[in-house]
């Protein structure tokens, strides 16, 4: 299991949650990539991140007017910064009792719980768990760029794979949405820049 901290929980419901994290520590997350949340007794949530926000505060409002902003300013703000920067987690499954499910989780992660990034082996663990479906929870979810995070997720996901996953994944991906073509295009569109 990876052990590289990328946040804590802020809030969470049972389809997602919101984690953050200091500036310093904003080198870690990408967008799609795939995060745990161990909440105790052989329990965790798995989750895509499809959003990562940051927020102004008072003194970055003065500081984009001002003439002039060297670089220690810059520096200090960013390294002092108490505002967080802000992942958007779309939950995708659940690891009980050594078994991942593909479906939502029994609970959510609670506030201040520790966000861990998965390494490739999380990744290919969770992947091969079953047939992809933990994919519906990602075409069902709205207001995502669907196409995008599934390119992101395929893209990190299949380097922790054999060469065929992510020629799989695609053909599931095109079976699930072979009554959408909108969203089909769109997801093949996103898709044909990674692989």
């Amino acid at each position: 299991m990876s052990s590289i901290e990328i946040g804590r929980l802020l809030r969470a419901g049972t389809t997602g949650f919101i984690a953050g994290c200091s500036v310093s520590q904003f080198e870690t997350p990408a967008f799609g990539a795939l995060v745990r949340a161990p909440l105790g007794n052989d329990y965790q949530v798995y989750g895509l991140i499809y959003d990562i926000h940051i927020d102004d505060d008072g003194l970055v409002r003065q500081l984009v007017t001002a003439d002039n902003v060297t670089n220690e300013v810059m520096k200090d703000n960013r390294e002092r910064r108490i505002v967080p920067v802000e992942m958007s987690v779309l939950a995708v499954g659940y690891e009980l009792d050594g078994k991942i499910f593909h479906l939502l989780p029994p609970r959510p992660p609670l506030s201040l719980d520790v966000i861990y990034l998965c390494d490739n082996a999380d990744l290919k663990r969770f992947t091969t768990a079953g047939r992809f479906g933990y994919f519906r929870h990602i075409l069902r979810a709205q207001d995502i760029p669907i196409g995008e995070i599934l390119a992101a997720h395929i893209q990190q996901a299949g380097a922790a794979q054999n060469p065929q996953w992510k020629e799989k994944a695609t053909q599931e991906l095109i079976t699930l949405l072979r009554d959408d073509y909108p969203t089909l295009m769109s997801v093949l569109g996103a898709l044909g820049e990674v692989l």
